[in-house]
């Protein structure tokens, strides 16, 4: 398959009074992020009855990414001392490309590394802060007239809300509908609620950076959970001291009973467990935040596992992470009114005790269900064939063990995307007992 780029620009917001705003202030959370990009691609056939050239339809998405950077302005911004976002007339780079081959051909493919070439950055991995843009673009346009739109988003400002509530507001300029926000002056209530630090310390920084990211070789494997298997596993999730665990819960339970269990295998030896989750704090927040509320407005919820015992019970797993989750949720009161810093502190103690005891294994998992809905992300030509959180094969300075889960869109299904050491991710992608849940994905583009 041939990639071939035609043109590269940097496309800015259309109204220069955008140019005239104030620095957008990062909030406390921003600031402990290391910059790294997630990428994120949309795959959309060219209907039958579709009428539209392909230069119109490239004009048409420059112009209404255009009108959505003027709803979202900071992401067309560059990071100030990691304080803030200026200089929004730097603009977002957007790359145009045309693809050699049929879109349905092409994902088909068994050796799925091409799919990089239709990235415009390198995800997953670490970045510098200050001169990276927040936001990149490709559109790759097959012979057959369809079409991959795939964004690489700065963590630095961007959580996974944020790149939802923001495509979903491009889409509908570009449908011609309105896609503006309904209280702009919400955009910066994450930095009102958790004010920026005027410096944070190297060390603290240095250690997230060190916890997020880590040398060596991992793999990259997609897995397809069906209504069936996410009934089933919530079946055998439960307890009782959990009821009624949900699809997540059980899920994230399972992935990480089998994450240990790999892990065991390929390095001969049993270790203490850490799994940390991400969880949306918008709605958790008193009073709610709207969904285009920009930042990392999320929390992290530790969970952890010292037990060599030789069976791992699923739900002793999903009781241990619904219970971390319940005790995050009763502390935001506290997270509202106190110090951040040590309430971040206290919530990742579970963590570095663990992690004094000597050599641990850390999993990381993040879930975008019930928050990007390809079904949703229509630029007038109908909705996405396919989405995906693409990351490839990795041998070097990247985010470590992950699992990232999404939605199936019309299949009801779950697919998570999980990253393992390469060792543990041969043990792990041929374990029977997994797979009679499982189903592998070779595609990284099916929905």
């Amino acid at each position: 398959m041939e990639v071939c780029i035609t043109s590269k620009e940097m496309v800015k917001p259309s109204s220069e009074e955008v140019y005239l705003r104030k620095p957008f202030s990062l909030s406390f959370f921003d600031q402990i992020i290391p910059s790294c990009y997630t990428p994120v691609m949309f795959f959309y056939t060219k209907p039958n009855d579709s009428h539209l050239e392909t230069a119109e339809t490239l004009a048409g998405l420059k112009k209404s990414l255009s009108k959505a950077l003027n709803q979202y302005y900071p992401l067309s911004g560059r990071t100030i001392d990691n304080r803030c976002i200026g200089s929004y007339d730097k603009g977002v780079p957007y790359v145009e490309a045309r693809v050699k081959g049929c879109l349905a051909d092409c994902v088909a493919q068994t050796e799925q590394e091409w799919v990089n070439q239709l990235l415009p950055s390198q995800p997953f991995c670490s970045i510098p802060t200050s001169t990276s843009p927040q936001l990149a673009i490709q559109i790759n346009v097959f012979d057959c007239g369809g079409i991959a739109i795939v964004m690489c988003c700065s963590h630095k400002v961007m959580d996974a809300v944020t790149i939802s509530t923001f495509i979903k507001s491009w889409a509908a300029f570009n449908r011609g509908s309105d896609g503006e926000i309904p209280d702009p002056d919400m955009l910066h209530i994450g930095s009102r609620l958790f004010p920026p630090l005027e410096s944070i310390p190297q060390n603290y920084l240095s250690s997230m950076e060190s916890l997020l990211f880590q040398e060596g070789w991992r793999r990259t494997r997609r897995f397809v959970f069906d209504d069936n298997a996410i009934s089933a596993l919530k079946f055998q999730a439960k307890s009782k001291r959990s009821e009624h665990p949900t699809r997540t819960v059980a899920l994230v339970a399972y992935l990480w009973k089998y994450g240990m269990l790999a892990s065991r295998v390929a390095s001969g030896r049993s270790k203490p467990s850490v799994l940390t989750q991400t969880v949306n704090l918008r709605p958790r927040l008193n009073p709610r935040l709207p969904q285009y509320a920009i930042g990392n407005l999320f929390g992290t919820v530790v969970s952890t596992y010292n037990s060599t015992d030789r069976d791992i019970e699923l739900d002793q797993l999903a009781y241990l992470v619904r219970e971390a989750i319940d005790i995050f949720n009763d502390q935001i009161p506290r997270l509202q009114s106190g110090d951040m810093v040590k309430f971040m502190n206290d919530q990742n103690n579970p963590a570095t005790d663990f992690g004094a005891q000597g050599e641990v294994d850390n999993f990381y998992c993040t879930s975008w269900l019930n928050t990007l809905d390809g079904n949703l992300v229509d630029f007038g030509w109908g909705e996405p064939t396919s989405l995906s959180v693409w990351r490839s094969e990795s041998r070097y300075y990247s985010f470590f063990e992950m699992f990232i889960l999404k939605d199936m869109g019309k299949d009801k299904g779950i697919e998570a995307v999980i990253t393992l050491d390469a060792k543990t991710m041969d043990v792990f992608e041929h374990n029977s007992e997994f797979l009679a849940f499982a189903s592998p994905s070779s595609d990284p583009c099916k929905v």
